[in-house]
């Protein structure tokens, strides 16, 4: 298990993380979320060991982040970087000696991965020669290569199209299986939403809303009704509760402050005779995000 306690960071007088608290089991994927200069790079760098003059403490499976067990850490970083007049064998063999691995091994798995990424064919390519989601591949395998038992994504599908987007999923999904703990970072709510169970807000270093996602959308009230159909959208806007009305397409998304209104929304609804669809959901992460990240800003 990896857990942050009470961790507080400084940069001279400004406070880059304050007073973060979460830890990650094993076989969990763990959301890290925020803007731009929220806290998150500092946070895997001390997780890294990469900066340890903070308080509080980080401890991976009981024992303090130092350089004797950083090996079992894997991370994919949102910048490039890989030498790119090396290899890719060449490259992700000196990762791979980087952590203690033997040649023989390391070309094993990566001979494995290549082929579960669809790029068996450039192994001994420059990297420069690879396209930018190629590059992306070579990244990942950087970061597993030697089985981290912690592993930090850090907007891992940049640059991908959809296949290979789908393809790292199903390697994600499988080394969460496999018992990994993964910290998944990434602007793109839906796919946080899809990976992370449990999750982290930052904002300004701080933790503004933390916990399972499923509670975070039961606390926050609000719900989304999506309705198909012909409305007076100004008239909805009006009824008691309702907080937004927006046209997308050819429906209607219509934020209420709580589920306790929706049976007087379906009732006024009920007076239009082309109504095809009335759905009540959930509000998105993203959603969430903007609400509660945008309050925070304006405070």
């Amino acid at each position: 298990m990896l857990q942050v306690k009470n961790v507080t960071k400084y940069y001279d007088t400004l406070k880059a993380v304050d007073d973060l608290s979460f830890e990650v089991k094993e076989g969990e994927i763990f959301g890290l979320l925020g803007l731009n200069g929220a806290g998150k790079t500092t946070t895997f760098r001390m997780i890294m060991g990469l900066i340890d003059d903070y308080t509080g403490e980080i401890t991976l499976n009981g024992k303090k982040i130092s350089y004797d067990i950083t090996d079992q850490i894997g991370f994919l970083t949102e910048e490039r970087s890989l030498l790119t007049k090396l290899t890719v064998l060449e490259q992700v063999k000196f990762y791979g000696i980087l952590k203690g691995m033997n040649e023989d091994l390391i070309e094993e798995e990566l001979d494995k991965l290549l082929k579960i990424l669809n790029i068996y064919e450039y192994k001994n390519k420059k990297i420069k020669e690879l396209s930018k989601g190629n590059q992306q591949k070579i990244q990942l395998i950087t970061a597993i290569i030697h089985k981290p038992k912690l592993l930090i994504l850090d907007e891992p599908f940049s640059g991908l199209d959809p296949i290979n987007v789908e393809l790292f999923k199903k390697l994600i999904l499988d080394l969460k299986k496999k018992g990994t703990m993964i910290i998944f970072s990434s602007h793109r709510m839906e796919h946080v939403e899809l990976f992370c169970e449990k999750l982290v807000i930052l904002v300004k270093g701080r933790a503004i809303l933390s916990g399972y996602l499923k509670d975070i959308k039961k606390d926050f009230g609000q719900k989304v009704i999506t309705i198909a159909g012909d409305i007076d959208e100004d008239e909805v806007a009006k009824q008691d509760g309702v907080i937004s009305v927006e046209k997308i397409k050819d429906e209607y998304k219509v934020n209420i402050k709580s589920d306790d209104y929706t049976k007087n929304i379906f009732k006024f609804i009920s007076k239009y005779d082309n109504i095809t669809k009335f759905t009540v959901e959930d509000p998105s992460l993203n959603e969430i995000f903007v609400s509660i990240v945008g309050e925070q800003y304006e405070n």
